[in-house]
């Protein structure tokens, strides 16, 4: 076997249909492309994704529903009794990234309530609900702005 002499192997590759050559070929005049119409045309052939032939689209007959908050990604829930693993003290959004309790995308921490807290917190630059700051005042903390 040498270089000069490999060829694939029968049937692996398929000799390409050559249009429109005359009427005995059997793709003569039109070359297989019907009559008229945008496939018929050259480079006319493609259609936007979500055309329906002129019809109103789907996505213009649904309503619009729900709203996505583009700052939603950027605030993280922390649990309340997640923060039981810092000392007590002064907690701020660097100390909870430390203790990776936040993720490193988000921008924003909201402590929300969920299980009980045992040390007294002073949160710095932290949002709370309604729920975490009655705990976190009921154990001795408070909320600092």
């Amino acid at each position: 076997m040498k270089l000069n002499s490999l060829k694939p192997a029968d049937g692996a590759r398929k000799e390409r249909t050559r249009v429109g050559r005359g009427i005995g070929s059997g793709l003569g005049k039109t070359a297989g492309r019907g009559h008229k119409g945008s496939f018929a045309r050259s480079g006319k052939g493609k259609i936007k994704a979500g055309f329906e032939g002129g019809q109103i689209p789907m996505q213009r007959r649904l309503p619009k529903i729900g709203f996505r908050s583009k700052m939603a990604k950027d605030c993280a829930e922390v649990l309340l009794y997640k923060l039981d693993v810092l000392p007590a003290g002064e907690v701020d959004f660097a100390a909870l990234r430390a203790a990776k309790l936040v993720p490193s995308t988000a921008k924003r921490a909201k402590v929300v309530a969920k299980g009980d807290v045992t040390k007294a917190y002073v949160l710095k630059g932290i949002a709370a609900t309604a729920g975490a700051k009655a705990a976190i005042e009921a154990a001795g903390g408070k909320l600092a702005e």
